[in-house]
């Protein structure tokens, strides 16, 4: 190993540990997941099985999704029956096109998360897609702003979904935004089962 390189990692080592040792707040986090790029939802449920691994209460809420079983779903329903786990149901609006049906069936979506987020034994909530029911105005933000403000001090959130608003990216601690730089869909393959859903 060369002296300069030794020398390298020594410093980075020291800057590391520096961060480490100035993040001294204990608390949960905020976590928005956006942008055009795959893996949003993935990431989430990455963290859903990190919470399950230390043996944390989760809550999972899907907007949007619902009507397609998806990998997460079959997986989480069988094998972790103990994740409260809530799909609106109704798919994508796109294909609903019942404005009004679809407001009704946020906010039945909304008071599950909303249990979730003012109950303080569950270490992890998922809002999968929650920022389509803001950006398409079919829940009323300040409500979700609030809830996810006055939610219990030791819970985490991860919301998924594109766009969302500058209020809610404010709200969060880590915004992470995922940028499509190609996509298999775009040459015309098709979702693929386990990778895409």
């Amino acid at each position: 190993m060369s002296d300069k390189h030794q020398q390298k990692m020594a410093k980075l080592k020291e800057n590391v540990d520096a961060s480490i040792a100035a993040a001294d707040t204990e608390r949960g986090v905020m976590i928005v997941l956006t942008g055009n790029g795959k893996g949003k939802s993935s990431s989430a449920f990455g963290m859903v099985m990190r919470s399950l691994g230390y043996g944390y209460k989760v809550g999972v809420v899907q907007f949007i999704k619902g009507e397609q079983l998806s990998g997460e779903e079959l997986y989480v329903r069988e094998k972790c029956p103990e994740v409260t786990f809530y799909q609106m149901g109704t798919g994508f609006t796109w294909d609903t096109q019942d404005r009004s049906g679809d407001i009704a069936a946020a906010e039945r979506t909304w008071a599950v998360a909303a249990q979730l987020l003012a109950d303080p034994s569950v270490h992890l909530v998922v809002l999968d897609e929650l920022t389509y029911m803001l950006s398409f105005k079919y829940l009323d933000q300040q409500m979700v702003l609030d809830a996810l403000a006055n939610r219990p001090a030791e819970q985490s959130v991860v919301v998924t979904g594109r766009g969302g608003g500058s209020e809610l990216l404010a709200l969060a601690d880590t915004v992470s935004e995922l940028k499509e730089v190609k996509h298999a869909y775009n040459s015309g393959i098709k979702a693929r089962r386990g990778v895409d859903f």
